[in-house]
């Protein structure tokens, strides 16, 4: 098995606290009410949502995949760190075994935080992951990081 890694950094007005709660802790209830058009729901399939957990993404048709399953590998409250694996789904698609994901928000000079995502794809056999896939995924990653912290912004007392 191979793997490809890449980070990313993102820095937001948002305390890391409030980010860590809404983006992490309270996305299977956030997320799909922000992003209805694309995220049906977000179930835990088994756990209590701790270390161990498994959570399963339902996406809506306007998706290209029906499904993804996530176990929690670690959650750290007090540091703001969550290690996760997308574990099944047909994201995964022929190429990919798994996807290792590590968030963290520590605290900007400002007040607000800066996120650090790191995603390592772990492919069969010899695939290689494409360039293209990897910038799609940062790019969903993205854009759903910009309106929970649009969300969060436009209402001062959520997740507070």
């Amino acid at each position: 098995m191979a793997a490809t890694s890449i980070t990313q950094e993102l820095t937001c007005p948002i305390a890391p606290a409030r980010m860590f709660k809404a983006l992490i802790i309270e996305s299977n209830a956030l997320i799909p009410k922000l992003l209805p058009q694309f995220i049906k729901s977000v179930e835990l399939v088994q756990g209590d949502g701790g270390a161990g957990s498994i959570e399963q993404v339902n996406f809506t048709e306007a998706s290209h995949f029906k499904y993804v399953r996530h176990r929690i590998n670690e959650l750290d409250k007090e540091n703001f760190v969550c290690r996760y694996t997308m574990i099944e789904g047909d994201a995964l698609g022929d190429k990919l075994e798994s996807i290792d994901y590590e968030v963290k928000f520590d605290a900007a000079s400002d007040g607000g935080s800066v996120c650090k995502m790191t995603s390592k794809y772990n492919t069969k056999e010899a695939f290689q992951v494409e360039e293209e896939e990897i910038k799609a995924g940062k790019e969903k990653a993205m854009a759903i990081f910009k309106v929970v912290e649009s969300y969060l912004l436009e209402n001062p007392q959520a997740y507070a």
